[in-house]
Parts: C-alpha cells; sequence; structure tokens
C-alpha cells in the first residue's frame, strides 16, 4: 500500500471555521443503533454516506465520546435508519445525553433487523449492516459497514436533512 505524504499545512485551521462550513454542508438525518450482549444503544448521526455498491459499503463517523461507541463496536452490527421529515423530535431524543437508552427507544417502533440491529419502522430508508473494518481519524473512528439488506418504504416521504444548524425538510420526489 502506497502511503501519501503531504506537505506541512501553511496555516492551522480553527475548529470553529470548520465547523461553520460545515454547517452549509447538508446532511441526512440518521439513528444508528445496534443490539447485542451490551443491550440496544443508538445516537443520531448526519456523518453517513455511500461508499460503494459492490459490495454495498457505507462509511460511518462514531465520535468515540458517544455512549453507543463501544457498544456498536463490540457489537459488529449496526442498522443506519434514515429519518423522515416528521422525525425531528426523535433525532433530538437520539442526541441527547441526558435521556437514557430506554427512553431514547421508546419513542418510536422498533423491530429486529437481519443482523439483529434495532431498525425503526416507519425510517425513511434503513440500511442494516455487519462491520467491515473501522479507522480512527482524529476523535471519530471511520465505521466502514457492508450492507447485507435495505428497508425501503410503501411510500415516499419527505427526508430530514441537517442543514444551517437546523432541521429542514426535503419534499419528496414525484
Amino acid at each position: 500500500m502506497n502511503e501519501i505524504v503531504l506537505p506541512p499545512s501553511p496555516t492551522v485551521l480553527a475548529p470553529e471555521r470548520f465547523r461553520d462550513g460545515m454547517a452549509l454542508l447538508a446532511g441526512a438525518v440518521t439513528i444508528v443503533t445496534t443490539d447485542g450482549p451490551r443491550g440496544r444503544h443508538g445516537f443520531t448521526a448526519s456523518a453517513v454516506c455511500s461508499v460503494s455498491d459492490a459490495p454495498p459499503t457505507l462509511l460511518v463517523c462514531i465520535n468515540r465520546a458517544t455512549g453507543a461507541h463501544p457498544h456498536i463496536l463490540d457489537h459488529g452490527v449496526l442498522a443506519v435508519n434514515v429519518l423522515n421529515g416528521a422525525q425531528h423530535g426523535l433525532s433530538s431524543g437520539f442526541g441527547s445525553r441526558s435521556k437514557t437508552m430506554e427512553d431514547r427507544f421508546a419513542g418510536a417502533n422498533w423491530r429486529q433487523g437481519a443482523t439483529g440491529a434495532p431498525v425503526l419502522e416507519d425510517a425513511l430508508v434503513t440500511f442494516d449492516c455487519t462491520i467491515d473494518h473501522t479507522v480512527e481519524a482524529g476523535t471519530h473512528t471511520v465505521v466502514f459497514a457492508r450492507v447485507v439488506d435495505v428497508h425501503l418504504p410503501d411510500d415516499a416521504a419527505d427526508g430530514l436533512v441537517w442543514f444551517g444548524r437546523r432541521y429542514n425538510s426535503v419534499p419528496a420526489g414525484d
């Protein structure tokens, strides 16, 4: 494997400046969930994207300070539940450090996916995954998740995105 060596950066970018820029990059709002010997766990995430369709793979960035972090890695499975435009309250609940996992999951209907991870019944779409491999990057673990099943809705709904530091609904296409 060839390693790319980059020249030193001429300036150090302030984290606040980076966050201000990222606030203008819309991201789908998801709830990432897992289940296994350590119980059900989940958190709200917008740092999720497609890597490949052969094999189907997603990239999920998980802050190591997130309570679900060790459980997801130990269980080796996760579901990426993409939220619809009406589910911002559920997202806020899963993003709250003051809510217990039991309280977070009580706010919606869940079923067990093929991997055992909790699948949100009325998600816009859910990707049920096994963890292929991970990479440590800064404060996060980057998870490469192999998609083993996709749960699509019967009807299209509006999507939920995080943009400008707030929730926004994106109309479903025709």
